[in-house]
């Protein structure tokens, strides 16, 4: 059974940091995809940050050059490195998990999610 733990959520101010953290259990992310998503009160979930050991990341523009997804293999656990945090940045952010190689922007190509952890960013 699959499983994703999120943590690392919390209030900070306008320019900020954060460093979130996902266990995953019961899954291996070798040549899978892995990624962050974020949803906001009355939005969408969108992508944040999206990646997979032989291909590379990818970031959603508004966190260009103000995050860092990676991946640590050895301890199967899944990192969004924060910075610069902008109020626009608060959300419920979310780990996912993908059944195959294959690294979609779509939330819905995602099999498994964790629980979510509450980012929040005051001006």
């Amino acid at each position: 059974q699959v499983q994703l733990m999120e943590s690392g959520g919390g209030s900070v101010q306008a320019g900020g940091s954060l460093r979130l953290s996902c266990a995953a259990s019961g899954y291996t992310a070798t040549r899978r995809c892995m990624g962050w998503f974020r949803q906001a009160p009355g939005k969408e979930r969108e992508k944040v940050a999206l990646i997979a050991a032989d291909r590379g990341t990818s970031y959603a523009d508004s966190v260009k050059g103000r995050f860092t997804i990676s991946l640590d293999n050895a301890k199967n656990t899944l990192y969004l490195q924060m910075s610069s945090l902008k109020p626009e940045d608060t959300a419920m952010y979310y780990c996912a998990a993908a059944q195959s190689f294959y690294c979609s922007s779509d939330f819905r190509d995602f099999a498994y999610w964790g629980q979510g952890t509450q980012v929040t960013v005051s001006s």
